[in-house]
């Protein structure tokens, strides 16, 4: 782009921050939040929202897509080296918390290999004990080998053939608790 056009761009990059009250950083993190939508869409809301008129609020769309694209190359590019953003990835994104609270409190069982797979993350000594990845409604989802335990109504019994003998789920860090652990290690221990 040639030296006039950027500064044409930062001038109406600068209307559209004085007209929206709001830097153009901040706005785009509000566009962020609207979730995915067609062009036209997140037109029409950002005009709404912001009290932009069609250039701005197209300008605005733009820059937002842009961002969205360079944010998914580099996600992609990031996901090759930990393959925990891949697991962990889009909607899924808040639940990897929940699963680094987990292992923050699993390293107390002992030595274990963490080996990650497509769509959740393997927990094995001799053999697997434990399969954790993101569950139905923003939950992690705890699975347990453990065909000796007995099912109870926070830990259900899955049918046989299945990868895991048990299953919880983790909604926030509170289920994180002493019963969690503790199944979990019964299952650590059996898997000699």
């Amino acid at each position: 782009m040639s030296d006039s056009n950027d500064q044409a761009r930062d001038s109406f990059i600068k209307g559209l921050e004085a007209k929206a009250g709001k830097p153009v950083e901040e706005l785009l993190v509000l566009v962020a939040s609207w979730g995915p939508g067609k062009h036209g869409e997140l037109l029409a809301k950002a005009k709404e929202a912001f009290g932009l008129g069609y250039g701005h609020a197209n300008l605005l769309i733009h820059l937002f897509r842009d961002r969205a694209e360079v944010d998914a190359g580099a996600a992609a590019a990031d996901a090759a080296s930990d393959p925990l953003d891949a697991i962990y990835a889009g909607s899924k994104a808040p639940v990897r918390a929940l699963h680094e609270a987990l292992m923050a409190r699993l390293v107390d069982l002992g030595p274990f290999e963490v080996a990650p797979k497509k769509a959740n993350v393997s927990l094995r000594r001799s053999k697997q004990f434990a399969l954790l990845g993101p569950g139905s409604k923003g939950r992690l989802e705890v699975g347990v080998n453990h065909r000796e335990a007995h099912g109870t109504a926070r830990f259900e019994a899955l049918a046989p053939g299945k990868m895991c003998s048990h299953r919880a789920f983790v909604a926030a860090p509170v289920d994180i608790d002493d019963e969690l652990l503790a199944f979990v290690r019964e299952a650590y221990e059996a898997a000699v």
